[in-house]
This record gives structure tokens, C-alpha cells and sequence, in this order.
């Protein structure tokens, strides 16, 4: 690779894009940056170093805009390509199956057909960020790149279909792609969409409303890490000499439940449980008001209970693993949030 190594995120406007934006200017990348609103990227989410670099460089694209695509990989020739862009929220997807198709699963393909097509299959090195729900529901089974795979909603599936057809970019036309099986991960830049966000969030301005949080199961078990660690795994990854897949994950799981009790607990304050199910209620233990309730609204049809990976090979391979702990992840989450209420 050339002394100064020119990378291609897509996606940068999300939490991922931020973290490795971060990472590749810390060694001394050219960073390019591809989304549908470039304004939507925040540089205040750069350390204070990279900000001052100036190697960042922002590009308004529709990935499902074949040519566009195509005229800013000929014209950047980068010699390594982030796939972070996706239509990542579940219960959107089952909402929208065909636009999450067109980003999740037809975009990579166009991806690679470019850098195959302008004769970059030597020079450029491709990463894909697929999705530990491409495994469905596993009983509680530890998930490795080995496990069986049947996914169960629309983001999944479309997921699956970029990661099958980059095995066979990979073994039929020798391109350089590797799969990210990424675990859930999270982060203080983390969409309000998503239930950790809505937690931390909630939490943090409860001393402003007297609305209880309300979420759906509060039993559905994830493998929580930090946005931050994961990209890093990312970026080890490409540095490997042959291209393989990898699963990123913590290796042990938490319910919303637990998430629920650390954020509060960072405020000082304990959740007292009464009733079960659909009618089970969260109270402050001391004041006794009431703090979370479960509304079945939030209840998504087909919803995995429990995931836990397994990323013994990532660990192995590429010397990685990850650095934050499920307790520091949410108090830094809570933390952010509170600081950003004032």
C-alpha cells in the first residue's frame, strides 16, 4: 500500500462512520466519506487531533445510484472501503422490505461490481458490515462464523443476501472482501432509535417529566458492545493478508432489563419491579414513582429472544477483542446524555 493510504466509508454520518473516521485519521489516512446528506456529519464527534488534520473529505451520494458510485470510486481509487451504509432499523425494515433491500443488499453488489469493473480488484480492499440477525433465532446457542444462519425479518435477510454474494466475489473472482458479522454495538452516538439510545436518553430527563419510559420485552437478551471497539476490528481486518470473515462480539449477553437498572443506577437511583409480563411496572425503590412500563406496542413480531457470539477467531487472527465493558458502555452512554440535557 502506498505511504498514504486513501480509505472510502460509507455511512459516515452514523455512529460506526464517526468512531472509524476517527481511527483512520489517527494513522494517517485520507478519509472519504460517503452519505445521502454529507451535512448530517458531525466533526465534533472527531478527537480534538483529528479535527485538526483536514484529511476528511465529505461526498453526497445515493449508494443505489450506480454511476455516481462508480465515478467517485474511479476518481478516490481507495485502497480501502468501509460498507457501513444500511437501513439498520428493524421494525423499518419490516415497514420498507424493498428500500432496505435496495441499501442492505443491492448497494454492496454494485460495490464490488465497480471496483471489479474499474480494474481496482488489486489495489482496493473491501470491508462489509453484516449483522449478527442474519443468524435468526439460536436458543441461546453461541454464535460463530461456523453457525447456521436463518434470518427472520427483512433486515436480516437482505444482509444475508450481501454476505453469500461477497463469498462469491471473494472465491469465484478473487476479489478482497471481508464480512464484519457485527454483534449489537453501541455507543454515546447511537440513533434514538434504537432501544439503548431510548433508554440512556430517557433516563437522562427524567428529572424533566413525569413520563414513565416505556419499552416493550424487557427479557430480550443482547451481546451489547461499544461502536468504538468495533471499529477497530474493522479496520484489523483489511490488514489481514488473505480475505475472511470475522465475527465482532463481547461473548456474553444482558436484557433490556439489566440495561435499564445500570442507567438508572447511574443516576442514584434503584428500580423496584412489580407485576409480570405485559403488566410488569418499574418503580423508584425509594420515591416510589413510577419509571418504566412495558407497552406491547414495542413487541416486534418474530423477535429474536437471546444473542451471544462468539469471537474467538477475530480474537485469534487479528489480535482483537473488545476494550468496554457492558457497565461502562451504559454509564458512558448515560453520562453523554446527561451532559447533553445540561
Amino acid at each position: 500500500m502506498t505511504e498514504k493510504r486513501a480509505a472510502l466509508v460509507t455511512g459516515i454520518t452514523g455512529q460506526d462512520g464517526a468512531y472509524l473516521a476517527d481511527l483512520l485519521l489517527g494513522k494517517g489516512y485520507e478519509v472519504h466519506g460517503l452519505a445521502r446528506d454529507v451535512s448530517g456529519f458531525d466533526f465534533g464527534r472527531l478527537s480534538q487531533s483529528a479535527q485538526r488534520e483536514g484529511r476528511i473529505h465529505l461526498h453526497g451520494c445515493d449508494l443505489t445510484d450506480y454511476a455516481m458510485f462508480r465515478n467517485l470510486v474511479a476518481e478516490i481509487r481507495p485502497g480501502e472501503i468501509y460498507n457501513l451504509a444500511a437501513q439498520s432499523h428493524v421494525p423499518t425494515s419490516i415497514a420498507e422490505p424493498q428500500v432496505t433491500s435496495e441499501i442492505n443488499a443491492k448497494a454492496p453488489i454494485r460495490l464490488m461490481e465497480a471496483i471489479l469493473d474499474l480494474g481496482l480488484d488489486g489495489h482496493t480492499r473491501l470491508f462489509l458490515a453484516a449483522s449478527s440477525e442474519i443468524f435468526g433465532e439460536a436458543g441461546g446457542q453461541i454464535l460463530s462464523e461456523d453457525s447456521v444462519m436463518a434470518p427472520r425479518n427483512p433486515y436480516a435477510l437482505s444482509k444475508y443476501h450481501s454476505y453469500v454474494a461477497s463469498q462469491k466475489f471473494r472465491k469465484e473472482r478473487g476479489l478482497f472482501v471481508v464480512n464484519g458479522i457485527l454483534f449489537n454495538h453501541e455507543s454515546p452516538y447511537r440513533s434514538p432509535a434504537f432501544v439503548t439510545r431510548k433508554i440512556t436518553l430517557a433516563v437522562a430527563s427524567t428529572g424533566n417529566s413525569a413520563e414513565p419510559l416505556r419499552l416493550g420485552n424487557l427479557d430480550a437478551r443482547r451481546d451489547w458492545g461499544h461502536a468504538r471497539d468495533y471499529v477497530e476490528g474493522m479496520w484489523l481486518s483489511l490488514q489481514r493478508d488473505v480475505p475472511d470473515d470475522y465475527v465482532f462480539a463481547t461473548g456474553e449477553n444482558h436484557s433490556v432489563r439489566e440495561f435499564v437498572e445500570l442507567a438508572f443506577e447511574a443516576t442514584g437511583r434503584r428500580v423496584r419491579w412489580e407485576g409480570a409480563g405485559k403488566d410488569e411496572i418499574g418503580f423508584d425503590a425509594d420515591s416510589g414513582v413510577r419509571l418504566v412500563e412495558v407497552d406491547p406496542a414495542f413487541f416486534r413480531p418474530s423477535d429474536i429472544g437471546a444473542t451471544v457470539g462468539d469471537s474467538s477467531k477475530a480474537r485469534a487472527e487479528l489480535n482483537w477483542q473488545p476494550r468496554t465493558n457492558f457497565a461502562e458502555l451504559v454509564r458512558e452512554m448515560l453520562v453523554s446524555d446527561m451532559a447533553r440535557n445540561g
